[in-house]
């Protein structure tokens, strides 16, 4: 079974994550199948950037997201995108809004937390 989770990148105390799809037997840090986005919570707002396209593409073949992964998904709007695209809405569509909400989103690049 496949799937979606974090996997953990960066220094020692510095962490950073990637958005992977993995086998579920693999390790954390281990063997994954492709690489979905990253996470990066030491900026204040985090930056989170999703592949949304190649996302729906795994939850096609029966991928399952994380808990952790899930809560991401929702702080950025996608897990509700990502119900409707299971109830059969065009994909088109949904990129599009993925598209515009990521242009909404404020990101400022510091990684002080001042």
């Amino acid at each position: 079974m496949v799937r979606i989770r974090l996997r953990r990148v960066g220094k020692k105390g510095q962490p950073s994550y990637r958005i992977v799809a993995a086998d579920k037997e693999s390790p954390r840090d281990g063997r994954f199948l492709e690489i979905l986005g990253h996470y990066n919570p030491r900026t204040e707002p985090a930056t989170i950037v999703v592949k949304e396209d190649r996302v729906y593409h795994w939850i096609s073949k029966g991928a399952q997201p994380s808990d952790s992964v899930k809560q991401l998904f929702r702080t950025i709007g996608a897990l509700e995108r990502i119900e409707r695209f299971k109830k059969g809405e065009d994909v088109q569509t949904l990129l599009k809004e993925a598209e515009e909400a990521a242009a909404a989103r404020v990101v400022n690049p510091k990684t002080r937390r001042d």
